[in-house]
């Protein structure tokens, strides 16, 4: 979950013109999960993941959300090592010295390996998401889910018609074309993975990694369906994905969705005053105008 941190809980690195670019654990945070460091930044996500001595640190603006997703985890993580027959992995969380999960605003997790890339490995990577969503179907529903303001909250129930904002008007007509798309649909609602297409690593002879974990409450064909948008707008993919994805009249109106929340989630994200790139508008009109003409035959 993309998370925030108070600069009080860390020290900072700094890019060539030395402004503050994405913080860094003191020592006490990293002799508190057992670690000695010295923190490395890694590359892609939010910018703010860390590595030291084979451990992944990263802020959190949640100690409660934090440490309720360390908890599950850590039981996933118990029943795949008792399992050799898992067609998934997760990331370990470590516990600090505390005997919590979140220590000073940072939590930690064991690197697993893997690299991320969902190019040719769509099938792997959904077969990845159904078993991790099918080993999560009996797990209630966070009360804290409901407090989430975040950008893809927010985006997330507009797609689920629970909420409305404004876009940017560049965004306005792909939008309003997909609410129009929009249908009723009745499917049961559990705990799911809400961004699995760049948070599931492959590795030779190993089950795929699923880590990241972005916790939502709503169909499992809504995850599916998301993966599914993501290839549409940003690797390429064609109407083979979406009727392995998000197969049929449902996996369509799940698909419908899944585009709301990735477009609603970048204007949330640009703010009130900006756009997202050109380039992302530009793979929102075309994809609305591409799902419209599925609808209609086109």
């Amino acid at each position: 979950m993309p998370d925030v941190t108070d600069a009080t809980h860390a020290t900072w690195m700094t890019d060539v013109a030395g402004a503050p670019s994405a913080p860094l654990p003191s020592a006490q945070v990293l002799a508190a999960f057992g670690l000695t460091g010295p923190p490395v930044p890694l590359p892609g996500g939010q910018g703010q993941s860390v590595l030291a001595d084979g451990a992944v640190l990263k802020p959190t603006d949640s100690a409660e959300v934090s440490e309720w997703g360390a908890e599950l985890l850590t039981e996933l993580a118990d029943l795949a090592a008792r399992n050799e027959d898992t067609a998934f992995r997760v990331p370990r969380p470590i516990r600090a010295a505390t005997g919590g999960f979140v220590f000073d605003g940072w939590t930690s997790d064991r690197l697993v390996e893997g690299e991320a890339g969902p190019d040719g490995r769509w099938d792997e990577l959904l077969t990845a998401g159904r078993a991790f969503h099918h080993s999560l179907r009996r797990t209630p529903r966070p009360d804290w889910l409901d407090r989430q303001q975040r950008p893809w909250a927010v985006a997330d129930r507009v797609a689920w018609d629970e909420t409305t904002v404004n876009v940017s008007p560049d965004l306005q007509e792909p939008l309003r074309a997909l609410l129009d798309l929009r249908q009723p649909v009745s499917a049961p609602s559990q705990l799911i993975h809400g961004d699995l297409t760049g948070n599931v690593l492959f590795a030779p002879g190993l089950p795929p990694a699923v880590i990241d974990f972005s916790p939502y409450w709503r169909p499992v064909a809504y995850a599916d369906a998301i993966v599914a948008a993501d290839g549409l707008l940003h690797h390429g993919a064609d109407r083979a994905l979406v009727e392995s994805a998000a197969p049929g009249t449902d996996g369509l109106q799940m698909l419908v969705r899944a585009l709301i929340f990735r477009l609603v989630a970048s204007a949330e994200l640009a703010g009130p005053d900006a756009s997202p790139p050109a380039t992302d508008i530009q793979h929102f009109h075309l994809t609305a105008d591409r799902v419209r003409g599925w609808f209609t035959g086109r």
